[in-house]
């Protein structure tokens, strides 16, 4: 399978949208970005926008020629929000988070429209929480909804496992680190050989994110290291909002160093600056930058 990360928090957006590549479909998972409304009590950057209308035109493009779009939430840097035209997702297969059930309020009102805009291009959605579809060989695989980080008032999300020729990917989407039991048991028993995950949300530590739910995402994450199949943690989204996130997940770093795990965020896994754009808010004004 080829892996090919579109849009993430590393590389200038909220977003976790991923592209995966196997010999018979092309599967893009969540084609939505945005961007923090606030940070450090400022509004974003002109160099965001720009940031984010080229991964948007990325999304769109990847999708065209997808074969299967999943949508894990609705959280708008997830799925496309209500004023953008979606004739990209004409006739698509869609499988998407259960729109009626282990959902919130917000979320239930946003698939409501999602769903009518769906009907406007002649997609095919369909619920798929903890179901398995096949395609010529390979195996995807939904969660049943787990919460969104620590508090299941932020609404619930759908894990995916993508497997196919004996490689298996999973995505974890929101789970702000790994900070409930259910979201730990999807992916050990999965055994992934790469995951991709949102990691803790310290940048948040001591308001959303406390200092248990800190040691118990690094608790969960060294379980997951210490399974022999694992190759590769991409670790991004939540987590890169903070710029000193490095130095809060010393342990886990050194832990994947001495185990020959690949730990990368999803700009270096591509090979690409880290450019945590909504990190660097308040260093792009204080530079002077054109707003």
């Amino acid at each position: 399978m080829r892996l090919k990360l579109l849009a993430f928090d590393s590389m200038g957006t909220r977003s976790m949208s991923t592209l995966i590549e196997t010999r018979s479909a092309r599967i893009l998972i969540d084609p939505g970005a945005a961007l923090g409304p606030r940070r450090y009590g400022l509004r974003p950057h002109r160099v965001e926008y720009e940031r984010l209308r080229e991964h948007k035109e990325r999304i769109v493009e990847e999708a065209r020629e997808a074969d299967i779009i999943i949508i894990t939430h609705y959280h708008y840097d997830h799925f496309p929000t209500p004023s953008e035209r979606i004739e990209w997702l004409r006739g698509k297969r869609i499988l998407l988070k259960d729109p009626s059930r282990k959902i919130n309020f917000s979320q239930r009102r946003r698939s409501s429209i999602f769903l009518k805009q769906l009907k406007e291009v002649d997609a095919r959605p369909v619920s798929a929480d903890s179901k398995e579809f096949k395609i010529e060989g390979c195996r995807i695989e939904l969660s049943s909804p787990v919460k969104h980080g620590n508090d299941e008032r932020l609404g619930y999300v759908l894990e995916v496992l993508i497997e196919c020729g004996g490689e298996r990917i999973l995505f974890t989407s929101d789970v702000e680190g790994i900070v409930d039991r259910s979201q730990l048991k999807f992916i050990l028993d999965n055994a992934p050989e790469t995951l991709i995950c949102d990691g803790p949300m310290t940048y948040m530590l001591g308001n959303r994110f406390s200092e248990e739910d800190l040691s118990s995402s690094i608790k969960n994450l060294l379980k997951i290291l210490e399974k022999k199949s694992l190759r590769e943690i991409i670790l991004d989204h939540h987590l890169v909002r903070d710029l000193e996130w490095r130095s809060k997940l010393k342990v886990l770093l050194e832990k994947a160093e001495d185990l020959g795990v690949r730990l990368e965020t999803a700009a270096s896994y591509m090979g690409v600056d880290e450019e945590p754009l909504e990190a660097m808010r308040r260093q792009l004004y204080e530079k002077g930058v054109d707003t």
